[in-house]
This record gives structure tokens, sequence and C-alpha cells, in this order.
């Protein structure tokens, strides 16, 4: 791969810019990055020939609106040779991704799915929710499209196969059932009421189930259960029935299991005004695992083959493609996107378009999905409008706020103090954009409100002020709520004064006398005290804003207590992470038993080589 930086100083900008390119550039496959005047990335594209494709921007006439635009504003490029079309197609979504072009379609929301894990690690498996790198030894079934959608499944296959949960040092320490053996959700293996080859068949039917293989599974417990019957054994028949009852809920519960499609993502778009939704369907093992929808940025005058594949190539640059992807609409490029999907996957992938059959309604029932989502996205995005817009003639504000931060704090009488920050705009709360602030400030006396919210605001701006001092990629707020009244107001002002930020409009909101909700009571500098109409929609808006900063300040207030809590001196040894920490605790049964453990003792526990029981040994005993 090599690259051409080709920005030059005082060059013509549009066509007669992106023309001057052409003599440099020769028919390798390739991408390239449009900039404006500031050096901007307006657009990321890749091609096959450079040359040809740039000479495409270099005709006046025969663009969109869109594309006419983006030319009229590109002040310079800059090209990346690669050796095959494939490799130019993934780095163009790696580049989209990172730099956020103005012109591309842009997928905001790639978080990753939940999978269920049948770990191998332990003589009896463990079934468990599992989110990440696939590092554990085991099976992995998904993804599942939420984790409400794995919680289900696994609660009802704990109903069906009564297999364990719990982590291995709690299986190892247990000297009695839990609360699962007694309400039928596990088997109780950590106490011996069931043999190892026994437990080893419930895992194995259920894999099967996960694979798609469950009729069998049924039909044994449907003879089972009569045998039982028969045998007048009716309090394990009543079991087998509730485990049968059980597995048809799961069933049911996925919606739609096609037959004729063992493994695909059934992936529908729809395109209104502008705007865009896509739904992806997870099929795995016949089996429906959920659906989630998306919103990628989109402009007008944009054709659903350039969004569905800039989706596709960025929504599996984390992620594994299943065997086949199901589109509602075809995409230019797909025999190059299958052959990079497939050699990602290390597997073929196919991508099909399909006109009638069973995947045919697949598609349809998912682009329904899509429709009915667009639309309801587009109601609540009107409402958010009319919203800001009242926000801005509450407040006196120039324009309707793009970008709304609201600022709190909590502790416990000053201990594990946090900042938190969350953000609103347009489309809702930015959940991506929250942060949390652990409270450093060693000078701060315990439940100083105060210093807290400078410390806070104080490396927020100081942050934005080294990343985009211009103000100009969308970091910066439109608007600051801060949790508090006038004292709060006047010193976060002093801050936003120190910093030269105080041109940004700032209003504290503090509950009235009585403290009743629906009360507030409204902080601005240099102004008087103002409140809202009791029923004005305006007043529930910043109400909702406040509760969500209150509610994430208060989450990440308990996440640093309970880690807190959970810290032993154990921690702090070399060498000894959350593996070896649990070897040890497992071991010995508490940290203080470590500390008082000799060399020998240490040297036997798993995972612990000669140099570490040293190590741990001379952190209790400072022995020199």
């Amino acid at each position: 791969m090599t690259s051409q930086d080709q920005q030059t100083p005082n060059a013509p900008t549009g066509y007669a810019c992106i023309q001057s390119y052409l003599k440099t550039l020769d028919g390798s496959p390739g991408v390239y990055r449009m900039l404006d005047a500031q050096a901007r990335v307006l657009y990321v594209g890749k091609a096959r020939n450079l040359r040809a494709r740039v000479s495409n921007y270099a005709r006046p006439g025969g663009h969109s609106g869109r594309i006419a635009r983006m030319i009229s504003e590109t002040a310079s490029m800059m090209f990346l040779t690669t050796r095959t079309e494939t490799e130019a197609l993934l780095l163009e979504q790696n580049l989209i991704k990172q730099l956020k072009p103005k012109y591309n379609v842009l997928l905001r929301d790639d978080k990753s799915f939940p999978n269920i894990l049948v770990s191998k690690t332990h003589d009896f498996a463990q079934i468990k929710k599992h989110r990440g790198a696939k590092k554990e030894k085991g099976s992995y079934y998904g993804p599942f499209a939420s984790a409400g959608a794995v919680n289900r499944t696994l609660n009802q296959l704990q109903k069906v196969f009564l297999l364990r949960n719990c982590s291995d040092a709690s299986f190892e320490s247990r000297t009695r059932p839990c609360l699962l053996y007694q309400i039928k959700r596990c088997s109780a293996p950590c106490v011996g009421k069931i043999s190892k080859a026994d437990y080893a068949r419930s895992v194995h039917d259920a894999e099967r189930f996960l694979s798609g293989r469950s009729t069998q599974i049924q039909e044994t417990l449907a003879r089972q259960m009569q045998a039982a019957s028969e045998a007048m054994e009716f309090e394990q028949a009543a079991s087998l029935r509730d485990r049968i009852k059980a597995l048809t809920n799961v069933q049911s519960a996925q919606g739609i299991n096609p037959r004729g499609v063992a493994e695909a993502d059934v992936i529908a778009l729809h395109l209104e005004k502008g705007q865009a939704c896509v739904q992806v369907f997870f099929i795995r093992g016949h089996q429906n695992w959920g659906n989630r929808d998306f919103y990628p940025r989109v402009g007008a005058e944009i054709e659903a083959a350039e969004v569905l594949e800039a989706f596709i190539g960025q929504f599996y640059d984390t992620k594994d493609p299943a065997r086949q992807l199901i589109l509602s609409h075809g995409i230019d490029n797909a025999d190059l996107m299958a052959d990079a999907l497939s050699q990602k996957l290390g597997r073929k992938v196919e991508i099909v378009v399909p006109r009638r059959g069973e995947k045919a309604e697949l598609v349809a029932g998912a682009a329904r999905n899509a429709r009915e989502s667009l639309a309801r996205k587009m109601s609540e995005t009107a409402t958010q409008a009319r919203l800001l817009q009242g926000l801005a003639d509450a407040f006196g504000l120039t324009a309707p706020p793009q970008r709304i931060e609201v600022y709190d704090n909590s502790h416990i009488q000053g201990t594990n103090a946090v900042g938190a920050m969350i953000v609103a705009g347009p489309d809702g709360f930015m959940k991506n954009s929250y942060r949390k602030f652990n409270i450093k400030g060693d000078d701060l006396t315990p439940g100083d409100d105060f210093g807290m919210m400078k410390e806070v605001l104080t490396r927020r701006f100081r942050r934005l002020l080294k990343e985009d001092p211009d103000r100009a990629n969308g970091m910066w707020p439109d608007l600051l709520l801060i949790d508090g009244g006038a004292g709060q107001v006047s010193a976060v002002a002093g801050i936003m004064q120190e910093m030269g930020v105080a041109d940004i409009p700032m209003v504290g909101v503090a509950k009235g006398v009585d403290r009743d909700a629906g009360k507030e009571e409204f902080h601005r500098v240099g102004q008087r005290v103002m409140a809202l109409r009791h029923n004005d929609p305006v007043l529930y808006f910043v109400q909702r804003l406040r509760d969500e900063a209150h509610r994430f300040a208060i989450g990440t207030h308990r996440a640093k207590r309970a880690k807190a809590i959970g810290a032993t001196p154990l921690d702090d040894v070399p060498g000894v992470g959350a593996t070896r920490k649990r070897a040890l605790l497992a071991h010995f049964g508490s940290a203080k038993a470590v500390s008082r453990a000799n060399l020998a003792d240490l040297r036997a526990v798993d995972g612990i080589s000669d140099a570490l029981a040293e190590t741990i040994y001379d952190f209790f005993h400072e022995r020199g």
C-alpha cells in the first residue's frame, strides 16, 4: 500500500482542483479523500482505477446535487494506492468510520452483540451470556440482537436443560444446592446431584438446540415423560412436562423460524425524506435470534445501493458475517463485498437479493419493520425538534441547540466521588458521547460539590480546547445544564470565564422551595430566576435531561463503589491479574489468608509459578 499526500497550498477549488490531480494518477486501485479548504475530510471513496474515478469528478455536469456540492467544496485530495480492489474496499470503510466524512453514509450506532457461551473450561460446562472477543474456550452461539434476547433464551434454556450459570469459584465452594436447584433451574452438579455423564448429555442437548436441531430433544423428553407417568413417578413426569413447555416457549418467543434458511443475516433498508432505517434480523440454526434497527447518516439524493453497501462494509468491520446475507436491494459491488467478507470470515459468504420464496418473505418482513421503525423515528425527531425550539425560546438562545451537555455529581459523604456528563441533541440522547469523571482533586473537602463541578468542567473544556480549538467538529455544546442553583451557576460561570468559553449558554436547574418536581427554578448569569408553567412540555424535557444525568451519575458512582468494596490487597501485587487472583482466593478463601501463606502453600496453587510465589510472599512480608 502506498500513500500520496496531495494537498496543494493555494490550489483552486472545485472541478479545477480535481482536474489538477489527474496528471499524477495512474490506473491503480486505491482510496481517495476529498478535503475542504480547512483540510476537513468531505468524502472517502474507493476505486478500481483511481485515475478513471477521479476524472469523473473533474467533468462538470451529470452529477447529483449532493455530489455537485461536494465537488464545489473540494480544495485538495489525498490518495492511498492498494494492491487489490478488495483491499481498497476494506480500507475505505475503515477510514469512513475513523474520519466520519460529511458526504459519506455513516453507521452511527455500531455496538457489539451478545452471544451465548457454553464454556468448556470445567468438567461441568457453564452456560452464560458473552460479549466481546471470543477468547474463552467453549462453543459460542449468536449473535443475538440484544441482551434481553439472550437473557430470555438463557432463562428458558435453564428450565429445559438445567445447566449451571455460576462461576467456577462459586461452583467449587458450594456445600449444598443453591436456590436455582430448588426452583428447578439447575441440576446441582456442584454437590453431585447429577453424574458427569448425565450432565454432559444435557450440555450436548442444549448445544443441539442452539444449533437448530431441537425436534429430537422434544421427542426424547416426551418419551421420558410418558415413561415416568406410566411408572407413577408423577413428580418426575411433571418436571419433564415443564421442560417441554419451556422448550416450546423458546421457539414461540423467537417468532418466525425459517425452515429453508439455516444461517443468514437478513438486511432490509427503507429510505424516506433523506433519512434511512436498516433492519437486521439474525437467523442461526433455523432460529430467529432477534433484530436490531440502525439509522445511518444519509442525505437527500442518495441511492439505496450506496447506503446498503456502506452499511454492510462498516457493520461487518468488527463483526463476523453469516454465511449468507439476504438483502432488500442490490449493491453495486456485490461480488467484491462478498469476496472481502469471505476473506475476513475464512469461508464463503454469499450475498443474495431474493425475488420469491421464503427468503423474499423474510426480506419483506424486515423491510416492513424498517418502514415502521423509520416512521416512529421521524415522529420522535419532529417532537424533539419542537422541544429544542421551545428550549431556545424559553432561555433566549439564538437557535435550537444541537448539542446539550448536562452535568451532575454523585458521592457518599465525599467518598468514591464521580462527575457525569450526558449529551442530547436532535436525535435524542447521544449515549456514545456520555462521559464519566473520577474526581481526582486531593485538596477537595469531602462533599464539596462546587469543587467537584469545577474539576469536571475544567477537564472537559481543557480537552475541547486541545482537540477542537476552532469549534468546527460538532464537539462543543450549544447549551450547558447544571444541577444546582445560584451558587453553582456563579461558580461554573467563573470557571468558563477563566477558560475563555463564557459565550456558551449555561442554565442551572434547581428544585423549588418545597423541593417538588414540577416547581424547578432556572438560574442564569446576570438574569432573574425564572420558572416554566407546570404543564409546559419544555419543563418535562428539562426534567428528563436532569433525571438522565442523575441516573448516569448514580450508576457510575455505584460501579466505582462496588469496585472499591471488591478490591483486595492482591490487586497491587505485580504479576497477579484477575485469573490468578481468583485462583488464590479460591485456594485460600480470603486475601488475608493469602497474605499469611508460606512459600510452599503459594507454590501449590494452580497457575502460580515459583517466581510469582516469591513475589507474592515478598509483597506481604517485605522480605528483602
